[in-house]
């Protein structure tokens, strides 16, 4: 993530052919209906069954690590063309089958981003997969080249000189124009920083060169064909996996799902800006003026800014915020500047969990006291008390110190600025992002400038064997595509172009809230551990109803309101969680650097 100093997160901002070698039989690849009837598929094009066939099978020397797993790593080509080439270092890490007697095989988890770790999601996969699948999988995560874990990439030689690089990228987003200009200045060097420095890795960092890892890791284990869960940024792993690799599907499920044809940028796309083509923001401001127009419904008892008119509202703080950002003073914080690229950032951030609303109420409802010149001292107290929460709640997280090197915007350009096309010039996004905002308020800038210093004259490294699509072709196992409507990161209408593009796929819909759905109902869940387990893929047009809707009682269950911790050392210390337990919702990754701030002067 973008370096904040003295900034408070508010929000947590994927080979069958080889001579000699032996390899250990998986279950069949499950048909719809569960039996294990041959499915017609597209082939592996034989220039890809060559690039990774030819691999040895990779030894792996699991060993124990975080009490209940085992961890291995493992040496694979940095460039699939020269096999016997240099080599790049992988991170695994595995949560055994509980039954291995009936063990199924394994099953590939993902995160998202691009640059979250698959070795944390796999680390937490008690507290969040189905216990059937838990009994009947071992859950693999593994960490992208370049990746937490894995040899990391770095575009600096020095954390100095990645600081001074970073220095206009330490807002939510820019809003003046001295800070676009510095906006601008930095996404050039962060983008020069990463085609020189950072070679040659960010030039082997596609999602093409991860998947084609993920294929020779699934043979690895011993499986015949692939099993693959993938949140957020892991639905374009595994979609590029099942347009790459289609006759080695077993069963695949991407759930907050992006369209891959906007995601590269495909003929006359390729000059517009990622946003323009997948339109993030126009999911983000959908969900966001539902829960305005909810709490109107739920009236003041519900709801404090049915007060009068929430969306009225709304708008006015972020109007007064644009002209002035306002300075709280608290006794124990010291000053707290909220700008407007705070409460929108704050607000993008609130809208990734399905209890986020209450987050955006309280945020606009304290701000629109504290903006008020006029408000009287004894209601700007509480006002005070409410934005002071959010930033206690988020001062664990903060960053306070420039050791070690981070490299988490790296990971996240890495992948991003080499697999997609981009404009040209990095200088041409204040206006870019202007015009997004008008299309789709608030949310528009923000997600437009995340992929500023993708400018292709800046960001000169690619990769020569990224994949490009065709991204429709038919797959051995149907891939099942889950979309939820209120999604503020993965617009929904990307689960349906995905699944209208994927011949053999199902799309499973969700009027649920937050990023992903997998967790926030007994339906969702049930109908994704069905089909890992049996193949039985849902009904035809089936949708799911999430257990938190806005202004209604939340349920007794813990899972579909809060997300399973993803630190490792925390999991560690915590244990396993034994059979029966309540699940969280998976720890996923934005596939943003940032989102939520309140900064800290």
């Amino acid at each position: 993530m973008p370096r904040r100093n003295r900034s408070i997160a508010a929000a947590g901002i994927a080979g069958i052919l080889l001579a000699g070698a032996a390899v250990a039989p998986a279950a069949a690849a499950p048909s719809p209906a569960g039996g294990d009837r041959p499915v017609t598929s597209d082939r592996t094009s034989p220039q890809e069954a060559r690039r990774v066939d030819r691999v040895p099978t990779p030894t792996l020397d699991w060993y124990a690590c975080y009490e209940y797993a085992e961890c291995a790593t493992v040496r694979l080509p940095r460039d699939y063309d020269q096999p016997n080439g240099p080599t790049t270092e992988v991170a695994m890490l595995r949560v055994k089958a509980r039954d291995q007697q009936r063990k199924i095989g394994s099953l590939f988890v993902n995160p998202g981003g691009p640059g979250g770790s698959g070795t944390d999601i796999a680390l937490a996969a008690p507290y969040v997969l189905g216990d059937e699948v838990l009994d009947r999988f071992d859950v693999v995560g593994v960490d992208p080249r370049g990746v937490a874990a894995s040899q990391q990439v770095r575009c600096f030689p020095s954390v100095k000189e990645q600081t001074r690089a970073y220095a206009g990228l330490n807002v939510a987003f820019p809003w003046t124009k001295a800070e676009e200009k510095a906006y601008v200045a930095s996404s050039k060097a962060v983008g020069r920083g990463c085609s020189t420095t950072g070679r040659p890795l960010t030039g082997a960092m596609s999602t093409a060169e991860v998947a084609r890892d993920m294929d020779v890791l699934r043979r690895a284990v011993g499986d015949r064909k692939l099993t693959y869960l993938g949140f957020s940024y892991g639905s374009i792993l595994g979609q590029y996996y099942a347009n790459m690799f289609p006759d080695r599907v077993r069963a695949l499920v991407i759930d907050g799902v992006l369209n891959p044809n906007e995601w590269v940028g495909q003929g006359k796309a390729r000059s517009l800006s990622q946003e323009d083509r997948m339109r993030s923001a126009q999911g983000a401001y959908k969900a966001l003026r539902e829960i305005l127009v909810r709490c109107d419904r739920a009236g003041a008892q519900a709801c404090a800014l049915a007060e009068g008119d929430p969306v009225a509202s709304f708008d006015l703080v972020a109007k007064r915020l644009r002209a002035k950002p306002v300075v709280i003073e608290d006794p124990d914080f010291g000053p707290i500047t909220v700008t407007y690229a705070d409460f929108v950032a704050a607000n993008l951030g609130a809208l990734y969990g399905p209890t986020g609303y209450a987050e955006v109420v309280d945020l606009t409802a304290a701000l629109l006291v504290l903006t008020d010149p006029a408000a009287s001292p004894a209601a700007r107290r509480p006002a005070t008390a409410d934005v002071t929460r959010q930033a206690a709640k988020a001062r664990e997280q903060a960053r306070r110190y420039d050791f070690p090197y981070d490299n988490g915007l790296e990971t996240f350009l890495g992948v991003d600025c080499t697999d997609a096309y981009h404009p040209k010039d990095a200088g041409s996004f204040p206006a870019r992002a202007a015009k997004a905002d008008r299309r789709d308020p608030y949310f528009g800038r923000l997600w437009t400038w995340a992929t500023s210093p993708c400018a292709r004259k800046t960001w000169t490294v690619r990769d020569e064997d990224a994949y490009t699509g065709p991204f429709n072709r038919r797959t051995a196992a149907p891939v099942l595509v889950v979309g939820n409507y209120w999604d503020p990161a993965t617009n929904y209408r990307g689960a349906v172009s995905s699944a209208r593009l994927l011949p053999n796929s199902r799309l499973l819909s969700s009027d649920s809230w937050g990023h992903t759905a997998y967790g926030t109902s007994a339906c969702v869940t049930g109908a994704v551990d069905a089909y890992l387990l049996r193949g039985a893929l849902p009904a035809n047009g089936k949708v799911c109803v999430g257990d938190v809707q806005p202004f209604a009682e939340l349920p007794a269950e813990p899972g579909a309101t809060r997300r399973a911790e993803a630190s490792k050392g925390a999991l560690a210390a915590e244990g396993a969680p034994g059979r029966g337990e309540p699940k969280r919702l998976p720890p996923v990754v934005a596939p943003l650097p940032a989102v939520g701030t309140l900064t800290v002067r």
